[in-house]
């Protein structure tokens, strides 16, 4: 199974979309319909602070009753960030976000933001793993 280190380097996009704690949750909200994603890592400079998800969204801002015009990002992140390193396996990030019910989790080594992955990288992954172990498997059994 590939490690995070290798999945990363041949990820089609290894963009990953940041926003600053004081910035407020519609200009969160507003980047990740521009951008088409599910996550915003939190950053300040160079540092990881947090990250603000959909999900994060819909249960600390709209089941609260908060403006999404007038609420910073930092009041509704969720902290701590649960992060992986470039050396772990898939398999490890997969266990992670089953167990820890996550969608996103940020890569860091040394401190440094290395990317993010999601949960439809993983399973993408997964699936593409699969697909070559079948053809694999097919072409023993045929002897080619």
């Amino acid at each position: 199974m590939k490690t995070v280190a290798q999945m990363l380097r041949t990820k089609s996009s290894s963009n990953v979309h940041a926003i600053g704690p004081n910035q407020t949750v519609l200009q969160a909200l507003q980047l990740m319909a521009e951008h088409n994603v599910g996550a915003l890592l939190v950053t300040e400079g160079d540092r990881l602070l947090g990250i603000f998800t959909e999900r994060d969204y819909a249960r600390k801002g709209v089941l609260q009753g908060r403006s999404s015009i007038a609420t910073p990002v930092r009041d509704v992140m969720s902290v701590p960030v649960v992060t992986v390193e470039p050396r772990q396996s898939i398999r490890e990030c997969m266990t992670l976000m089953t167990e820890r019910h996550l969608r996103h989790l940020p890569v860091v080594e040394e401190g440094r933001l290395q990317g993010l992955l999601s949960i439809g990288d993983l399973v993408k992954e997964t699936i593409a793993e699969q697909d070559g172990l079948i053809q694999h498997l097919e072409q023993y059994i045929r002897g080619d």
